[in-house]
């Protein structure tokens, strides 16, 4: 069923959204990484989250940024719509990954439940977007999987999951979309740089992925 939080301004939805993805994500949710991810002034973090804990959507303890219940509700919503939107942008209308990302952005706030509700049910009820990565709400049961950075060289592997870090890092989706580095394309480990860097097999081709993107892609061994 679609989440029916009460409405909110499309900022307050994006600080949630933001806050949600970080703690995805495993990363300690500060202002600092806030401003990183959405691109804005640390004066600008402070004021919003002073705002949303008006409105009780965040909590801080010490230095690190919580969400709420009510917070948790809004930005499984969001994320949820953006997700679906980007399903629909690609797997219906056939747009790239980057395009798809971009357009997600401004859907995830207009998208009525009923809307996303018979998105849902044309895209026959999908478990992730695009990249792997969950849609909440949906029935998602997280696989076996571990960094690409993590698998030994001669290694087979299924590409699961582009975490959200790397969807916000200028120029990743193309690359990776160009190199058929995306969820269920397999591939070999082929080389591990002392860089960090991962060289390996897709489709054919070798592809060198510098440490940042391995150490975020996860894969499934075989």
């Amino acid at each position: 069923m679609p989440y029916e939080p009460r409405e909110h301004h499309p900022a307050f939805e994006e600080y949630c959204e933001a806050i949600f993805e970080l703690e995805e994500d495993n990363l300690k949710v500060i202002q600092s990484r806030i401003a990183e991810r959405l691109g804005v002034s640390r004066a600008a973090v402070s004021t919003m989250i002073a705002r949303l804990s008006d409105e009780g959507l965040v909590k801080q303890q010490s230095r690190t940024i919580k969400l709420t219940q009510e917070g948790k509700t809004l930005a499984k919503a969001v994320v949820r719509r953006h997700r679906l939107a980007e399903r629909f942008l690609t797997d219906v209308l056939g747009l790239n990954w980057t395009d798809a990302h971009h357009e997600a952005g401004k859907w995830e706030h207009v998208i009525s439940p009923a809307v996303e509700k018979a998105m849902n049910r044309l895209l026959e009820e999908p478990t992730t977007c695009p990249h792997g990565n969950p849609i909440p709400g949906s029935s998602y049961i997280e696989p076996s999987m571990c960094n690409l950075s993590q698998m030994d060289v001669g290694s087979q592997f299924t590409v699961m999951r582009i975490r959200e870090e790397l969807e916000c890092t200028p120029g990743l989706l193309e690359f990776f979309e160009s190199v058929s580095l995306m969820p269920g394309f397999e591939g070999k480990v082929l080389h591990s740089s002392p860089d960090g860097a991962t060289t390996v097999n897709l489709e054919g081709s070798d592809v060198r992925v510098e440490a940042f993107a391995a150490e975020r892609i996860l894969v499934k061994a075989g």
